[in-house]
């Protein structure tokens, strides 16, 4: 985590670290190998039910790989409640070379993250000058167990691509800040909308580069220098600049992330995102935000009971629970800012803080209450502040007393970086361990929602999903109590119904079909269109169902109802 190169920062410093290239480049290579080796399970894995279907096997526009068509459809279509064009346009590349094999999908996946890793690493070390705490830093993002869904999950490609184009960015923009220049500045421009089209979660950078204007570039209050523990060891010198100008200059990408948002609110809108059968109040989505920021950061330090899915909590919260975590939230900051002499500890902070406000819930974007797939960007903050906070807390000379004649005579000595490199890699072979438990979750559908049945309560969705995944394995007998478990847990929910129903069908009993099918039907009547796939599923497997019973006008009537609702 720290060397004792890292301690102390001055010019030579730096000059070191340009001496090193080899040892740089071997870090690069280990995060590489190591997070491939700990991924290489996934080659056996296939597509998940959940999402994958939408995006791959069932996307006409994708499976059959790359043409024209297909380009046109990714920058026009609000298919599934996004618009990423990046994003469909790497899977369609992937499906013109590997067609529909889930392992080599799965493969750029980790790939995707391991590239992520290294550059992660370099953006540290070429804008800091610390090669220890930045491989420590690249190596809990490359490890952690949260990050397992954003790889493991096909559909999350999006998440692993727009964090490639997010630290492209933030590469480009030292660049453009040691030499502001117009065409450097439409560099960091063009990678950040390559970014917004892999996915909007990246809608937060001016923000982030204004703390990184702040440290480590030091761009802005340059006249204030930080202490040796966190001073900027850039060997290039990056002129400063005033407040003023450096809010300026991120005008034109704060109107690329206005322009972000608002598509992103029309294609959640379109698909069905934001309706009725996912609408909370803003005051528990407030209190959820305020409880959710406190467990995304025990989640950091103790990642485990790790689900797929995390219910909404629709029950109020108790008071303690959201005085505790505001006043947690409270003292954290006024902590941070009472200790602004180490930068670090305001942009991790603020990082964290600031990235997950598009993912934090206060707009509400589906059933869940929070998600690993949305820490994937926002810890990288959490794990700046604590390699950075670790290295300067220990010190790195001691005084050494020696006995010398008739007295003692106190000599001080470079304590050995070997101690913090050998606690640093206990914590990555722990996390390894963990990350290599929650892959294996992830091995078929059975298996993850179990695991989400058993790490979460009250989970209604978990209970539906494994619901279905045994309905797929034709297992109805073991399906139907998960089933009745969600729709105890929430009437309302249309989707255990309707897989209640095909569980029905397929055990043979048509007209307990029927009745679930039906009840499908009611609970989404005054949704409108919003639940227009849901109830065209109902009706077309009610019309099957009368058919199979010889009631053909019933069957004609529901099948047309079907036919109608899944018109565009």
């Amino acid at each position: 985590m720290g060397k004792a190169e890292d301690g102390d920062q001055s010019p030579s410093d730096t000059a070191k670290i340009r001496l090193q290239p080899v040892r740089a480049l071997l870090i690069a290579l280990a995060l590489v190998i190591v997070t491939v080796a700990l991924y290489s399970p996934v080659n056996r894995y296939d597509f998940a039910d959940v999402d994958d279907a939408a995006y791959l096997t069932d996307n006409l526009h994708i499976k059959y790989g790359l043409d024209w068509d297909g380009v046109k459809w990714a920058f026009t279509t609000f298919y599934v409640s996004n618009w990423h064009p990046v994003t469909w346009l790497s899977h369609a590349l992937d499906c013109e070379f590997f067609r529909l094999n889930p392992g080599r999908h799965h493969n750029m996946n980790v790939l995707l993250h391991g590239l992520d890793a290294v550059l992660l690493f370099w953006v540290l070390l070429r804008a800091t000058g610390y090669i220890g705490r930045s491989a420590m830093v690249a190596g809990l993002f490359a490890l952690h167990p949260i990050n397992v869904e954003s790889v493991v999950w096909i559909a999350e490609r999006k998440n692993v691509l727009s964090m490639l184009f997010f630290l492209l960015a933030l590469a480009a923009y030292r660049w453009y800040a040691v030499r502001p220049r117009i065409g450097r500045y439409l560099l960091v421009a063009c990678l950040f909308v390559l970014g917004l089209m892999s996915k909007p979660q990246v809608i937060t950078l001016p923000f982030v580069l204004l703390l990184w204007d702040y440290w480590p570039l030091q761009r802005m209050f340059a006249g204030t220098r930080e202490g040796p523990s966190g001073a900027n060891t850039t060997a290039v010198k990056i002129p400063p600049r005033k407040l003023s100008w450096l809010l300026m200059e991120k005008l034109p990408l704060l109107a690329l992330s206005a322009a972000s948002a608002i598509v992103t609110m029309k294609a959640q809108q379109a698909g069905g995102a934001i309706n009725p059968l996912n609408s909370y109040g803003l005051a528990l989505r407030i209190e959820n935000a305020v409880v959710s920021y406190v467990l995304y950061m025990g989640k950091a330090v103790w990642p485990t009971r790790l689900s797929a899915f995390y219910p909404y909590p629709t029950g109020s919260f108790t008071a303690w629970q959201i005085l505790a975590s505001s006043l947690f939230l409270l003292a954290v900051t006024a902590l941070v800012i009472a200790n602004r002499r180490r930068r670090y500890l305001v942009v991790g902070w603020f990082w964290f803080l600031g990235t997950l406000v598009p993912m934090i819930g206060v707009v509400q974007v589906g059933d869940q209450g929070m998600a690993d797939r949305y820490a994937y960007l926002p810890f990288l903050g959490l794990f700046i502040m604590i390699c950075w906070g670790i290295a300067d807390l220990c010190p790195q000379r001691v005084s050494i007393g020696k006995s010398q004649g008739c007295g003692t005579v106190s000599e001080s000595k470079d304590i050995s970086s070997v101690w913090l490199t050998v606690a640093g890699i206990v914590v990555l072979v722990a996390l390894a361990a963990l990350t290599h438990r929650q892959i294996g979750y992830w091995r078929d559908d059975v298996t993850l929602w179990s695991h989400a049945v058993q790490v979460t309560t009250g989970n209604h969705e978990a209970e539906t999903y494994l619901g279905q995944a045994l309905v797929r394995r034709e297992n109805p007998q073991a399906a139907i109590p998960h089933f009745q478990t969600a729709i105890a847990m929430y009437p309302a929910g249309p989707t255990a119904y309707l897989f209640l129903g095909y569980a029905e069908q397929q055990r043979g009993h048509l007209r307990e079909a029927i009745a679930q099918y039906q009840k499908a039907l009611d609970v989404t009547q005054s949704y409108g269109r919003s639940a227009a796939r849901v109830r065209s599923a109902a009706f077309e497997s009610m019309g099957y169902s009368y058919r199979a019973l010889g009631d053909y006008a019933r069957a004609a009537q529901c099948l047309q109802a079907a036919q109608e609702l899944s018109r565009p």
